[in-house]
């Protein structure tokens, strides 16, 4: 009856289901029922598909590591001890472990894409509106997006083909026709294209392990008719922008109601809200600013690249269920802020609404997955979904489960 008819798929518990809560991982949503499936959930259903749960977020999506009161941490299925990333942990988690074969996740910084490094899986955060996404309190403004997760780039790009196209709920969206994603995800030849190998975007340090099994991913790609070269940019104003930003939407959206619901939210959205009390709307206008000022220089980028190559993090993944206002220690040594030195190389994107991928680049030594992040030009989803398929066919994946009992 559908193009997934009968495949059992998992939804983000920050996505709408009609016949079944969505909490957005906070205690103080428990029980909360829309009544009507987002977007992406609908065209799920009338593609065949089974939703047969909602899989565990940080807190409204705001940490890069899973873990809330309602459910606890979502751990790393391959060292139980480290996170499954975050926010979309629990469907990366789930996907590794074999539960079900695709599910859904949504991406406000890397929320698809960390995950899915962190636990040996394919994310992809499509370009702004192309999957529709109705349920961001700012439409025009928004950094969030819906995309697929899955354990192969062929069931990545089946599944963003059912969700994408345009709807009324999402302006972004509106005008945009999907492209042949299915046809796109074949491994071939890559012969001429232009990729700018970023180890570091303006962050201090990045693990030799992480680096290393990276750059052989990229050279693979080369060895395919690709030509890469390093390349140096600076994306550090991409955190101060994204606090400002999410700091005066918690602050709009939670700042009423903190005196009710204190006790029962995570400490960094209570550190959110009051931080956004104290902004200004020139502070608020600064960061807008400066989010269209990192577009122009992606875009610079783009003038002279076709794709754009990066470690998905910096380094593996730190102990399930620590705090995201702690700082971060690449190689033992201080790295600074987690949202800074451990996946400054996603955040940034979702600023500047170019499409990106993380696809499984191998494994460390201690057996921890590592991710390539490769972005693309707007609109080019094909070239992400071409270039990944190739790093599958020449290095694949899909076999490799966690050591579980």
């Amino acid at each position: 009856r559908g193009p997934l008819h009968g495949i059992p798929v998992l939804i983000k518990d920050a996505n709408e289901t009609a016949d079944m809560p969505t909490s957005y991982g906070s205690m103080a949503m428990v029980g909360f029922e829309s009544g009507s499936d987002a977007v992406a959930v609908e065209r799920l259903r009338k593609a065949g598909m089974i939703v047969i749960g909602k899989t565990n977020s940080p807190e409204f999506g705001l940490r890069p590591t899973t873990s809330n009161g309602e459910w606890g941490p979502t751990r790393n299925p391959w060292d139980t001890s480290r996170t499954a990333g975050g926010s979309s942990g629990g469907a990366a988690a789930a996907l590794a472990l074999g539960m079900v074969p695709v599910a859904q996740g949504s991406d406000g910084g890397g929320s698809c894409r960390i995950p899915a490094s962190c636990c040996g899986v394919v994310g992809l955060k499509p370009t702004l509106g192309t999957v529709p996404h109705g349920q961001p309190p700012d439409l025009f403004g928004t950094v969030s997006y819906v995309g697929p997760m899955t354990r192969t780039v062929a069931d990545a790009a089946l599944m963003l083909a059912v969700m994408a196209g345009p709807d009324e709920a999402d302006p972004h969206s509106l005008g945009r026709t999907p492209d042949d994603y299915l046809g796109a995800a074949t491994a071939g030849r890559l012969d001429g294209l232009r990729i700018a190998w970023m180890p570091t975007v303006g962050n201090r340090a990045v693990d030799r392990e992480v680096k290393a099994l990276c750059e052989q991913a990229v050279r693979r790609l080369e060895r395919a008719g690709a030509y890469a070269e390093a390349a140096e940019v600076d994306l550090t104003p991409c955190e101060a922008i994204f606090l400002t930003l999410s700091r005066a939407t918690n602050f709009s959206r939670f700042g009423d109601r903190l005196p009710e619901w204190r006790d029962r939210l995570d400490a960094s959205l209570v550190d959110s809200i009051e931080k956004g009390r104290d902004l200004t709307a020139a502070d608020l206008a600064r960061a807008v600013f400066a989010r269209s000022d990192v577009y122009r220089q992606v875009q610079a980028l783009f003038r002279r690249y076709d794709l754009l190559a990066t470690p998905t993090r910096s380094a593996p993944p730190p102990p399930a269920g620590r705090s995201a206002l702690e700082p971060i220690e690449v190689e033992g040594k201080p790295a600074g802020s987690l949202r800074g030195a451990w996946y400054p190389y996603t955040l940034p994107f979702n600023q500047t609404g170019h499409p990106a991928i993380s696809v499984p680049a191998g494994f460390t030594a201690s057996g921890l997955p590592v991710g390539l992040h490769l972005v693309a030009p707007w609109h080019q989803e094909v070239r992400l979904l071409r270039a990944a398929a190739l790093l599958e066919a020449e290095a694949p994946w899909a076999h490799r489960r966690p050591p579980v009992p």
